[in-house]
């Protein structure tokens, strides 16, 4: 990484560009460091970042990271906002003075086609070899000085996941004269990338290769030898299941500890706030809404974490887009490609960033179906809820000697609200107008070992984002919540609990009368209103709702308890499965409507979501109840 030196007004604008896992964003960080700064690219929420760093010899650049692209003819979102900020077409942003293109030594045969359409600009540019290290454990030689001669532009080596590997790069801005260009001012013509022949591009690239490039005739790599099972039409999903099924196992089995960790801790505040303060609204406030409410939600970190920690893993190791490759045949069904795979995943996660990622589907109507069943992946949000319910209400044992129950019944839910996806994307596709679908052709990475760093840095981020939304979102619903729940004040010789006087009970009698017939008390249509901001607002809705007096594990178990004996088993199971496929939140709905560019995907996502959600509880309240009573 570069110098750190103060920030200069206005250096000159340059930008990375290349194909998607070129290593295109580790150069960019190793290049910047912290001296970052991440946004959306105006009217859309495609991430923009934009860095500063300065070169050796003391100049200034800001650098822009472009998102990956196979092609300046683009087929997606991504690649568009490439091609216009290249072309210095895109509104509010200025055309770099030069490119950056970045490669992936291990895959010149894919990478130099783009390199070859930039080239048919006339833009500056240098080209940067990268994962050089890979390439050298395959036995390639790059012939760099032949292959600058053959393109006419410079061409350094890289390494961007270790230290120092940017400076062949930086030593070779300082050699240019770019920092003296002007800006663009023209649009830059684009036209002729259609014009170049697609036989004449592929031509070119057998040449470069062929002088260029020499690769050992059969090099068995690991790689092909783990992709003989995990791709196999048999093994390949039969290892995805059992990896998908011991993600579910150790969310309930590895938690326990940490768990019991942040019980203590948080049932330890609530009393010191309690012992210590003398009895009154404030001690109310901070007891009853603040530590009962967040606490109860914070309990259930580790869980997320551990669900994050897996996925991050799968990513890192490269297994993930294998998976897409195994399930393309399955969601093919559907009516969905293999590239659905990946946005649905991430939905597992947050349906925002899975939404987000649809943007790598070209095909408009397989976009627009992802995007609408994607809230049916059950997101880390619902995590509280499935716990507390399945903890009260389904036994800690084990099956067969092997499984744990409860890990079952959390791996049907989540299996639930995939099969539920499948079935709507099939109904769904019958209403949207295909324009012609494309093969799934895809890049599978090499395998390698998860590095330790990038996922600590996952976790951390994802457990500060956590955090954050119980310590402002949460923490203001429930102070709102506790001060509904709390006026008006009961009249005297009430003999009610308070809350029933109150704002919130007087909503929730309201809302009864719609969810009664699936099993909901009133409590519960109290706890559904804020669960709208945040799902896991529920359960700390609960836990305020109910008025309990004890906090942290004390407020967990006696929430269990007091809904074990408040609730029957057909009404747990019929709010389970409301949050299968329970409306979103409003933060999904408003990155719907930038994604769609409108409110009618928005709305129509919350009507179809609401009616099966009802539908769907009113079924299983109304099973459960004949066989409980049988």
């Amino acid at each position: 990484m570069s110098v750190a030196t103060p920030t200069v007004s206005n250096p000159p604008l340059i930008a990375l560009v290349g194909n998607p896992n070129c290593g295109k964003t580790a150069l960019f960080n190793r290049l910047t460091g912290a001296r970052q700064k991440v946004g959306n690219y105006a009217g859309v929420t495609v991430e923009r970042k934009e860095g500063q760093f300065i070169s050796p010899a003391g100049q200034a650049w800001r650098v822009l990271d472009l998102p990956g692209a196979y092609s300046l003819l683009a087929a997606t979102p991504d690649e568009a906002i490439t091609r216009d900020v290249i072309a210095g077409t895109r509104p509010g942003e200025s055309a770099p003075v030069g490119l950056v293109c970045v490669v992936d030594a291990t895959n010149l045969r894919l990478n130099l086609r783009m390199v070859l359409e930039i080239q048919t600009l006339g833009v500056p540019m240098v080209l940067v070899i990268n994962m050089m290290d890979q390439a050298h454990k395959r036995g390639i030689h790059i012939d760099l000085p032949k292959l600058q001669a053959e393109l006419g532009i410079p061409v350094v080596e890289a390494i961007a996941v270790r230290a120092g590997g940017e400076e062949a790069l930086l030593a070779q801005l300082d050699q240019l004269d770019w920092a003296n260009l002007p800006a663009p001012t023209a649009p830059r013509p684009m036209e002729r990338i259609a014009q170049t022949p697609v036989e004449t591009t592929h031509q070119r690239v057998g040449h470069l290769l062929a002088t260029c490039v020499k690769t050992p005739d059969h090099v068995r790599t690991h790689t092909a030898r783990l992709d003989r099972y995990a791709l196999h039409p048999v093994f390949g999903p039969i290892i995805l299941a059992v990896l998908m099924f011991l993600v579910f196992q150790a969310v309930f089995s590895w938690a326990a500890a940490p768990m019991d960790w942040i019980d203590g801790s948080v049932s330890a505040a609530g009393a010191w706030v309690q012992a210590h303060m003398p009895d009154g609204m404030l001690r109310s406030l901070l007891v009853d809404g603040v530590i009962s409410g967040a606490g109860s939600v914070l309990v259930f970190l580790p869980q997320i974490l551990i669900l994050f920690g897996f996925i991050l893993a799968l990513e890192d190791s490269g297994y993930l887009p294998r998976a897409a490759f195994l399930l393309d045949r399955v969601m093919g069904g559907v009516g969905l490609s293999g590239r659905a795979f990946i946005p649905l995943l991430s939905s597992f996660a947050c349906a925002v960033p899975g939404i987000m990622a649809t943007r790598t589907i070209a095909d408009p109507r397989d976009r627009l179906v992802t995007i609408l069943i994607a809230p049916l992946m059950t997101c880390s949000a619902r995590l509280p809820v499935y716990a507390l319910l399945i903890a009260a209400f389904i036994p800690d044992r084990t099956v067969a000697g092997l499984f744990n129950l409860q890990g079952l019944v959390l791996f049907a839910l989540y299996a639930a609200g995939i099969v539920s996806a499948m079935l709507v994307a099939l109904v769904l596709k019958r209403f949207f107008k295909h324009q012609g679908g494309q093969p799934l052709l895809m890049e599978l990475p090499d395998y390698h070992w998860p590095h330790l760093g990038n996922l600590a840095l996952g976790l951390w981020e994802r457990a500060r984002t956590f955090v954050q939304r119980v310590g402002t979102i949460i923490l203001a619903l429930m102070i709102v919540l506790w001060f509904l729940s709390n006026f008006p004040a009961p009249p005297e010789g009430s003999t009610h609990a308070a809350i029933e006087y109150s704002l919130a009970g007087m909503a929730g009698r309201a809302l009864q009368v719609i969810f009664e017939p699936i099993g909901f008390n009133w409590q519960i249509c109290i706890a559904l209103v804020p669960g709208m901001a945040a799902r896991e607002v529920a359960v700390s809705a609960l836990g305020t709702v109910y008025a309990l007096s004890q906090t942290g594990d004390e407020l967990t178990g006696a929430l269990s308890t007091l809904i074990q004996q408040a609730w029957s088993l057909p009404t747990a199971l019929s709010l389970m499965t409301w949050y299968v496929f329970a409306p979103q939140c409003l933060s999904t709905l408003i990155v719907v409507r930038r994604e769609t560019n409108g409110w009618k995907m928005p709305l129509l996502m919350t009507g179809y979501l609401f009616v099966l959600a009802y539908a769907a509880s009113w079924v299983v309240f109304h099973l459960a109840r004949l066989a409980w009573a049988s």
